[in-house]
């Protein structure tokens, strides 16, 4: 899976779920009808009318959705017990270990450049 971008079982996922949401919402925001917007998503991205229909259901509900950025593979050590830790919480809380440390990573950045210095 090139950049968590589908599945096996070819559903589309970041990148290009992204693009095929806001593809329908501007659709939508030209006026055009839901059903006609699913068949031109269905022809343009060669994906089924149901699928198709997702797409317009979801930007129908959400308009446009953020593009999220690339991922990329950053390898650190770290001790064990710690290591344990993380994957012990992502488990429980259903998410990746990914989706985990990059939420760490991103409060803990956020924090420190609200701290004053020598907090």
């Amino acid at each position: 899976m090139a950049g968590g971008e589908s599945t096996d079982r070819g559903r589309a996922r970041g990148g290009v779920l992204a693009e095929r949401v806001n593809a329908a919402a501007d659709l939508l925001a030209l006026g055009m009808p839901a059903a006609d917007t699913a068949r031109e998503l269905a022809e343009r991205f060669g994906c089924s009318l149901r699928q198709a229909h997702r797409y317009v259901q979801r930007a129908d509900r959400s308009g446009h959705v953020a593009v999220p950025a690339p991922a990329g593979v950053f390898t650190v050590k770290l001790p064990v017990p710690l290591i344990a830790r993380v994957r012990g919480h992502a488990a429980e809380s259903g998410r990746t270990l990914s989706a985990v440390v990059a939420q760490a990573l991103e409060e803990f950045l956020a924090r420190i450049h609200r701290e004053p210095p020598g907090r």
